[in-house]
């Protein structure tokens, strides 16, 4: 009884209950929630430690700042939100306050990526259909799926696609700039507190075992100095049963698309992925071809459970 009379006391106060709605909407770093409610830094960042002390936000270090937001198992938090009415004046200028500050952050995010000519778009970028990829994508995940985790999420295109088949989506991606860009796409799509995106390493992901029911790379694994690795980590983190899903070249001789792009790869046979992903723990994959001026393929493999991988 007691975690639940803390969490209680926690939300019982005003400032702390706009917090929470803010949070819930998308996650928000200390300065721009101190713009939002216009109060100081240090009275704001009294209400957020208590708060995630209580377990009702979630705290997430990104680079020089700390982004927060609601965490997954927030029930009480959104039971409460729920009966906070939505005419109220405070609360709807909250929302005004931080969507021009979304809106804000994109537009920074995408003048630093076109001032330093980065190209965050790689599949328009290239050439590839767009439309058949998603659908290929779409056509390999489960009708429902509980919980999924999208590795080098870019600006969050994957975790919109999916949205209506997931109940939560976590999108990570080791730029800032591009995760500025998908918290700013997942807020305008009003998916920010289905579908969230934080700062993460794919060789050491900051998350608990098996914790999800599918994971995907989408056009990551030929940047990886270690695919190896890579798909190991994604394995550790999907739970038995569940689908790890790696869309990627195929082998092509492009030299000139390894240069521009800096890629690390020249795209992965069946072979070298169906081993990896043994090696991981993977039922061998199903490849599916998308054809386009360079050859997408499309590998789907299943976590095996902890039996039949000590009988292998």
């Amino acid at each position: 009884m007691e975690p639940l009379l803390t969490q209680l006391r926690a939300a019982a106060e005003p400032t702390r209950l706009r917090l929470l709605a803010l949070c819930a909407r998308g996650a928000f770093n200390v300065s721009e929630l101190c713009a939002v409610l216009g109060q100081s830094q240090p009275r704001l960042s009294r209400h957020l430690k208590l708060l995630h002390e209580a377990g009702l936000l979630e705290r997430l270090p990104e680079g020089p700042h700390v982004y927060f937001q609601l965490p997954a198992g927030a029930d009480l938090a959104r039971a409460l939100l729920a009966r906070l009415p939505e005419e109220d004046p405070l609360l709807q200028a909250d929302r005004r306050q931080a969507a021009r500050i979304a809106a804000d952050r994109a537009r920074a995010a995408s003048e630093a990526f076109q001032r330093e000519g980065m190209e965050w778009d790689e599949i328009r970028a290239l050439g590839l259909d767009a439309a058949a990829i998603e659908a290929a994508l779409l056509a390999a995940l489960p009708e429902r799926v509980e919980s999924l985790l999208d590795i080098g999420t870019g600006t969050g295109a994957l975790l919109e696609l999916v949205a209506p088949r997931v109940g939560r989506a976590l999108g990570v991606d080791a730029s800032r700039e591009m995760l500025a860009l998908a918290r700013a796409r997942l807020s305008e799509r009003g998916l920010a507190e289905r579908c969230t995106v934080r700062l993460a390493d794919m060789y050491r992901l900051p998350l608990p075992d098996a914790r999800f029911d599918a994971v995907t790379l989408q056009m990551v694994l030929h940047y990886a100095e270690d695919p190896a690795a890579a798909l190991a980590e994604a394995a550790r983190v999907l739970r038995p049963g569940g689908a790890l899903l790696v869309l990627d070249l195929a082998p092509h001789d492009r030299a000139e698309v390894m240069r521009r792009f800096a890629h690390r790869w020249p795209g992965f046979d069946d072979a070298a992925i169906a081993g990896w992903l043994g090696a991981a723990g993977c039922a061998a994959p199903r490849p599916a071809d998308i054809p386009g001026p360079l050859a997408v393929r499309l590998w789907r493999a299943e976590k095996l459970p902890a039996r039949l991988l000590a009988d292998a």
